[in-house]
């Protein structure tokens, strides 16, 4: 975890001092430098996605080229429909792109079957939803242990629910909690396995701005204690805030890439 995050420093360093502080245009911040790639967890270069209902064709995503590095909360912002779920999809083995490569580390994701798939989002990825996806007739605990009745190194369920503030209402069943603790629920199931990635889809939007700042610093606590790479979608320029990255989508394509030198807390954000 240290070494982790003195990697991460270490590149956000660099690239502001390449930029002068100043915001860093897409095509600045995907010219990235072997240094870069090596403590990069994702690589990704020329991605598209389109996507053809009879004669029409949308294009989700055009060309994108993003590093994600090890260790870092990034905050992928756009408005609907600027291609930040589709690429979180691709990277988390959920969609195929039409073109371009995904690399997570040394795997060519791109390249993988569906059977690779299965096993990469089963032993590297946490997927945290805007809708928790709980069973109701499972308790804290039990919705938690599905997870970890089936990889490889879990953390105890009781563990991976302290770790989100819930380790008081382990056995209450989700029409017992209320939305926010449902979600740290949904967030303790998907850190249960102990992931190195955690993809994250507005996992705030259905909750209010008080709810909500509970989830994000359970997201947070995850980052600092087991430093899980972290992408969280979002709308919210204020949420953003407390990631290491501002990654902001439009048409499809990264528009901008922001290091953030002053991040703020969960707890003292706004919106």
């Amino acid at each position: 975890m240290p070494q982790r995050n003195c990697l991460v420093c270490a590149l956000y360093s660099m690239c502001q001092l390449r930029n002068n502080g100043r915001a860093m245009s897409d095509a600045a911040s995907i010219a990235v430098s072997s240094a870069d790639d090596a403590t990069a967890a994702f690589r990704v270069r020329g991605l598209t996605k389109i996507y053809r209902t009879g004669e029409i064709e949308v294009h989700a995503l055009r060309g994108v080229d993003l590093n994600l590095y090890e260790g870092e909360v990034a905050a992928l912002l756009g408005p609907s429909g600027s291609g930040k779920s589709t690429f979180l999809n691709i990277i988390g083995g959920l969609d195929n792109p039409t073109s371009g490569t995904v690399w997570f580390r040394d795997h060519e994701l791109t390249a993988y079957k569906e059977a690779e798939l299965t096993a990469y989002r089963r032993d590297h990825v946490g997927f945290v939803f805007q809708f928790y996806n709980l069973i109701p007739s499972l308790t804290a605990r039990e919705n938690v242990s599905l997870v970890t009745e089936i990889a490889d190194d879990p953390m105890k369920p009781e563990d991976a629910l302290a770790l989100v503030g819930l380790a008081g209402r382990l056995d209450h069943f989700p029409a017992q909690l209320s939305g926010g603790e449902q979600q740290r629920v949904a967030i303790a199931r998907a850190i249960a396995k102990q992931p190195d990635v955690l993809l994250c889809d507005e996992p705030t939007g259905a909750l209010d701005s008080k709810t909500g700042v509970v989830v994000l610093e359970a997201l947070e606590a995850v980052n600092r204690e087991l430093g899980t790479t972290t992408a969280l979608i979002t709308h919210n320029a204020g949420m953003a805030e407390m990631a290491h990255r501002i990654i902001r989508f439009a048409d499809g394509a990264v528009a901008e890439v922001r290091v953030n030198d002053s991040r703020r807390a969960a707890r003292d954000l706004e919106w």
